[in-house]
């Protein structure tokens, strides 16, 4: 690991954090006007199965907390989903310290929860395959008789203002959609599909990132 670098890692998931220099970048050579970046750190999680049984994410999170304002979070997803407790971990901690500085990969599918923390991101960035699914979510619930239906009620509430949310709020899903979603339809979605709703904001083909529109106009 280079000078600058570190890396931690959890069962599932692996950080790491780069310090970026301040860098001059020319956006106007005849006025010899420049836009500085100042010195941050970006973090990057590679995301995994939402699973994690031995370690745990303190360690993880920690970490995380422990960003500045200036600091970046970028999200490699390859993830199948798991545990939505554990994913809304992640949704806290971008609406904690990296709010509106959030950029995902979709690195190669999101499906269930990798599809939700896909769409927690501000900027969203697809690959030529990349795969991705909603669809609602999966409990089991043990204990005496009423505890299961006043549970029930509320965990039911809880998850799907969430779900509306993220999915709905954003425009990923109509409301006529959702509701199918609720009743168990699965919505698979290709990068075109993605880039027709607006749930990637870019793509990365032939060496280059292009705007999700840009993509659709090259390649429909």
């Amino acid at each position: 690991m280079s000078e600058g670098k570190k890396e931690l890692s959890s069962e599932m998931h692996s950080l790491f954090i780069e310090t970026i220099p301040e860098k001059k970048i020319l956006v106007d050579k005849e006025r010899n006007l420049y836009e500085i970046i100042p010195k941050h750190r970006l973090f990057t999680v590679y995301i995994g199965k939402f699973f994690e049984q031995k370690r745990g994410l303190h360690n993880v999170f920690q970490q995380l907390r422990e960003a500045k304002e200036e600091d970046y979070l970028v999200l490699r997803i390859n993830s199948g989903g798991g545990l939505i407790l554990e994913g809304q971990q992640f949704y806290n901690v971008i609406q904690e310290k990296f709010y509106n500085r959030v950029i995902a990969y979709l690195d190669n599918y999101g499906y269930s929860m990798g599809a939700l923390l896909f769409c927690m991101a501000n900027k969203r960035v697809a690959y030529k395959y990349s795969d991705f699914m909603f669809h609602n979510y999966s409990s089991g619930i043990v204990g005496k008789g009423g505890e299961i239906k006043d549970r029930f009620k509320h965990t039911n509430k809880k998850l799907k203002q969430f779900f509306k949310e993220i999915i709905v709020k954003n425009g990923f899903l109509t409301k006529k959609e959702f509701k199918q979603l609720l009743l168990g339809k699965d919505f698979w979605m290709d990068t075109k599909e993605l880039c027709k709703r607006g749930i990637a904001t870019h793509v990365i083909i032939e060496g280059k990132e292009i705007t999700a529109k840009e993509y659709l106009e090259k390649y429909s």
